[in-house]
Order: C-alpha cells, then sequence, then structure tokens
C-alpha cells in the first residue's frame, strides 16, 4: 500500500495544498530528551519546489521544534486526509529556522499572507517521501481554522511578542536553546 518517493511530485503538492492541517514532528538527540509533535493549521506552508517546504512558525507557547531543529536537524511532516479519499502522507528532511534578520526571510515570507507575531519560517530540505493508505484516520468535516492565534498577535505590540517570546521561548521543555532571545 505504501510508497516511498524521492521528492514531492505535482500530485502530492496537490494533496498537500488541499489539507487544513499538517503536523510536524521533531525530537532532541538525547534519549531522555521530550519528542514533539505539534498540529498546524491555517495557510501556513508551502512546497517551495519538490524538495523543499517552508512554513509560518507563528509564536506559541513553546519552542520544541526550533530547539529541536538548533540541537540536530531532524524533521518529519506529515499529512492526513481527513475526507473522501484515505492517504496519509510524510516528509522527512532537515530544517532550520530562519529569523527575521536572516536575509532569506523577507523572500520566504512573501510567499504567505502576512502574519503579526511571526517567530520564523522552519525552510525544511526534504530527502524522503512516503505515503500510505489512511484506513484508520476517521473522515470529518472541517467547520473552519480557528482566529484566537492571530488575533492574539495582532493585538500585542512589537515589545509585547519580543517580551513573550524571551519569556516562553527561549528554551525547551529539555533545556535546551530555542529561540534567541537577541533575535
Amino acid at each position: 500500500m505504501g510508497r516511498v518517493h524521492d521528492s514531492i511530485s505535482d500530485s502530492l503538492r496537490s494533496f498537500i495544498a488541499a489539507q487544513p492541517m499538517f503536523f510536524v514532528a521533531s525530537a532532541p538527540l538525547a534519549a531522555a530528551g521530550h519528542v514533539n509533535l505539534s498540529p498546524k493549521g491555517m495557510d501556513t506552508l508551502r512546497v517551495v519546489d519538490s524538495t523543499t517546504i517552508a512554513y509560518v512558525d507563528l509564536v506559541g507557547s513553546g519552542a520544541e521544534t526550533i530547539a529541536h531543529l538548533r540541537d540536530n536537524g531532524r524533521i518529519t511532516i506529515m499529512w492526513c486526509s481527513f475526507g473522501d479519499k484515505p492517504r496519509i502522507l510524510r516528509a522527512y528532511g532537515r530544517g532550520e529556522h530562519i529569523l527575521p534578520a536572516d536575509g532569506r526571510f523577507a523572500e520566504l515570507a512573501a510567499l504567505f499572507p502576512e502574519y503579526r507575531a511571526v517567530r520564523s519560517i522552519i525552510l525544511i530540505a526534504v530527502h524522503r517521501v512516503a505515503d500510505s493508505c489512511g484506513f484508520g484516520v476517521p473522515q470529518m468535516d472541517l467547520v473552519g481554522q480557528r482566529s484566537r492565534l492571530i488575533e492574539w498577535g495582532d493585538h500585542k505590540t512589537d515589545d509585547e511578542i519580543e517580551e513573550y517570546k524571551r519569556h516562553k521561548n527561549a528554551s525547551s521543555i529539555d533545556g535546551l536553546p530555542a529561540f534567541p532571545v537577541d533575535g
């Protein structure tokens, strides 16, 4: 049932674009560290080319993915169809977080709607893509995207967002450095 691909084909790209959410998985190198799995939604992911994915990393309560990418670069993105046609797709790769001060940030940010509380853009060099049946995934109807995270950012000043990042995003739950305090 499952297939492995070297890159993201046009048909896989169409499947990805049709999914209202995706999941991000990462883990530290330390065996005792916590594996992280985060659901993501909104219009925050782009397939840049057949081996590159980018997504907008919005300010949140934790910064596990950034800490893990700084630690070892490993990342997996997963989509699953909750609609009529069951399917699961995973993209495995090496990621990096692109901060607003990085010269690549503006070009990548132009691929997305403007979000107020952007922490970074996660850029992933994909080396393996695998899909499987998804027969065990429930079929559900999407009610809509939540707006609370966007509203939160829209009501904060730049200084308030930076202060939040300093207090909530400086390190992972395992104490790994995450979001740079000065960046």
